[in-house]
């Protein structure tokens, strides 16, 4: 029996994030030949969004647009989703496990009364049933889990799943629905955000992080440079954000972003168990210490004994002469 899998495109401030493209290639790696993929934008101005999913081979794209919808809040979203819920009738939700990925499911689960699975990182189909890999206790084991029947609610971690590919020749249906303008408790006023890179965190495919090494909030000055040279982002142990050196928006752990780069450099962090919960499922760990016996070498595929303010330094003399050649 066929079924809709409904994808919801996160967007910000209109533009489509990379991992809506995450999302839409976990669908396309549960769908059957006969199911239906069908896209949500909501937002406030998501012409540009829908523009850029237009090419993916969905069979319709639903838009919800409106004023409530500029900012995030949880019963004015709740509200568009539910709108093309009542529309779409689907089998299947899934969601970025971002911070709006992780706020909304719950919420739809409970609307649908569904079974949610969160924070997925992996997917196979065995016997035309798909399998769903998430982790366990801070990434040191992990669980497969299945449906028993529908409707589904699944979260997928950005930068694990392959970003949906343009579909040639695809042609997209596009479907507005009327927005319900619920009588909403509260109201986002004005949003101001902190500026914490030009790359967001949790979807860089390279991550240069500082932790109580870097001595200062000058310290930074060296892994900023390089990141920006790689086209990375900065991030931080607790520790560095503890110590007034940087903005706890940049921690990663166990109480901060969980990120899964291509290439993680950790610089001056010692690996303590909180931080590792936050990063240690990266494709390739670096690490820079000063102690040859720090627990970060542990998890590190590539480990640098010495001084992170002269091998930072070195690593970005090297790559400038690779890159700018």
């Amino acid at each position: 029996m066929s079924k809709t899998i409904l994808v919801y495109a996160e967007n910000r401030d209109g533009r489509l994030r990379q991992v809506a493209l995450e999302t839409l290639g976990t669908a396309r790696l549960i769908a059957a030949d006969d199911d239906s993929i069908r896209i949500l934008v909501a937002g406030a101005n998501i012409t540009e969004a829908v523009s850029a999913l237009n090419g993916y081979g969905a069979d319709t794209i639903y838009t919800v647009e409106h004023d409530d919808l500029e900012s995030y809040n949880p019963e004015a979203y709740m509200a568009a989703i539910e709108a093309v819920i009542h529309q779409a009738r689907p089998d299947a939700v899934l969601f970025g496990h971002t911070a709006i990925g992780r706020d909304l499911a719950p919420l739809v689960a409970a609307s649908l009364n569904a079974g949610q699975i969160s924070d997925v990182t992996a997917i196979e189909n065995e016997a035309g049933e798909a399998v769903f890999t998430r982790p366990l206790y801070a990434g040191k084991a992990f669980e497969k889990r299945v449906f028993q029947n529908g409707p589904w609610v699944v979260t997928v971690r950005p930068n694990n799943i392959p970003a949906a590919e343009v579909v040639e020749g695809a042609s997209t249906s596009i479907e507005d629905i009327a927005y319900p303008a619920p009588s909403l408790r509260s109201v986002v006023k004005d949003v101001v955000r902190k500026t914490t890179g030009k790359i967001d965190l949790s979807e860089a495919k390279i991550v240069i992080s500082g932790g109580r090494g870097v001595k200062s909030a000058e310290g930074f000055q060296p892994l900023e440079e390089l990141a920006d040279l790689l086209g990375g982002a900065v991030g931080a142990s607790r520790g560095a954000c503890d110590a007034g050196y940087c903005d706890y928006a940049l921690q990663i752990g166990q109480t901060g972003k969980v990120v899964t780069p291509e290439i993680y450099i950790a610089c001056g962090i010692s690996g303590a168990i909180q931080h590792l919960a936050g990063m240690s499922q990266s494709r390739v760990i670096i690490a820079i210490n000063k102690d040859p016996e720090a627990p970060i070498f542990k998890v590190a595929d590539y480990g640098i004994v010495g001084d992170l303010f002269d091998i930072v330094p070195l690593l970005t003399q090297e790559f400038r002469k690779v890159l700018v050649s």
